[in-house]
């Protein structure tokens, strides 16, 4: 909108003022953009982004919020390539598998999407170091995340991992761990260690590392895990009283992380940000009153895994939940056709919720174009 105040002011001819509004248009169109524009004041991507979404149905739209799974331990091929070809999910995360696998996948994935004139689908991966190498059989080992001390360390890490995921096709990695403490049950040798300012330097190196090298990363587990008794895989686990961890995502977050994942953790005796007994992924005071409005992030939120952890396949209808509280991308609900219907319901009967899932629609294209994915 500036451009075009900016033309009307110069007070120029009609004629003059179109032609330039069509330069301006092309070019915005055939324009090339990276991640690091992914939170400029940039008009071109901006009329880009709305080009795009101003094309879409309220499913496809819908669709861009919900990322399936597969692997090893995720979906079958045959069930993700039909949602694929059912325009039903934005993006798809790859479990256990091998490289020739994965990749197989994703060519499949892409053609259905060429062939069908639909969106290219994001591919994202749990590819932290202490994970890496059982997302990719027979990838190299980088040992595990505990064990980087260095910022020449991790660096060395970081462009082993984006090289292999480059190679294969995925985009988005689910890393780091900002979690401060190893003794988690679910997070182990996962987080840089205990002591705060060495995980905060170490997580904050690996994101700018990946992000450089073109991959997006995720902060995560938030408000934090560490200092949390159990596994929310198995049971619902708890914050009792303050939020310890939240101060080591300032950093991160005023550096440019792209995208913050949170967890299935429940909040009790806490007046500000107690969770009201729902885990913090299904939390919209969480979410949207602390981290996307308390904490000024603008980028990407995404759930944990909605499939199979304890702590939110007990509730009903937890995507819905946790798409309400604020979660831009829904990752691995039980049923994508479900988790679609439920939000197209909901945004008929909800005018400010509607006005969300507008957003976090335009945020996932943003971050598509950004990534060369579009």
């Amino acid at each position: 909108m500036l451009y075009f105040e900016f033309l009307f002011k110069q007070k120029l001819p009609v004629t003059l003022i179109l032609f330039l509004t069509l330069c301006f248009f092309s070019q915005a169109q055939n324009s090339k953009f990276s991640l690091d524009d992914f939170y400029s004041d940039n008009p071109m991507l901006d009329h880009k982004v709305d080009s795009i979404f101003n094309r879409l149905s309220d499913r496809q739209k819908v669709a861009q919020m919900i990322i399936s799974c597969t692997g090893e331990l995720g979906k079958s091929e045959a069930t993700v390539k039909k949602m694929a070809q059912d325009d039903i999910i934005g993006g798809v995360v790859f479990l256990k598998g091998s490289k020739k696998t994965h990749s197989q996948t994703i060519n499949e994935l892409n053609s259905i999407s060429e062939k069908n004139k639909a969106l290219p689908l994001i591919f994202s991966m749990d590819a932290e170091p202490s994970l890496f190498a059982s997302r990719i059989k027979g990838a190299q080992n980088v040992g595990k995340t505990i064990d980087i001390k260095t910022d020449a360390q991790s660096d060395s890490v970081v462009n082993i991992i984006n090289q292999e995921l480059k190679e294969i096709g995925v985009h988005h990695n689910f890393a780091p761990v900002l979690d401060i403490s190893p003794a988690n049950e679910a997070i182990k040798s996962r987080s840089y260690g205990n002591n705060k300012d060495s995980v905060i330097n170490l997580a904050n190196r690996f994101i700018k590392c990946t992000q450089e090298g073109g991959i997006i990363a995720t902060a995560k587990h938030f408000p934090g895990h560490g200092l949390v008794k159990g596994d929310t895989h198995k049971q619902s686990v708890y914050i009792d009283g303050p939020l310890q961890e939240i101060d080591n995502y300032k950093p991160i977050i005023a550096d440019g992380v792209l995208s913050i994942m949170v967890a299935h953790i429940t909040v009790v005796n806490n007046d500000t940000f107690g969770t009201d007994g729902l885990p913090s992924s299904c939390s919209r005071r969480i979410i949207t009153d602390l981290l996307k409005d308390g904490m000024c992030f603008e980028g990407i939120v995404i759930s944990d895994a909605l499939n199979i952890m304890k702590a939110v396949t007990i509730l009903d209808n937890a995507p819905l939940l946790a798409s309400k509280a604020g979660c831009d991308m829904i990752l691995m609900p039980q049923d994508e056709r479900k988790t679609m219907n439920s939000i197209l319901e909901e945004i008929k009967k909800d005018p400010e919720y509607h006005k969300q899932v507008i957003a976090s629609v335009k945020k996932i294209l943003r971050l598509k174009v950004c990534a060369g994915i579009i």
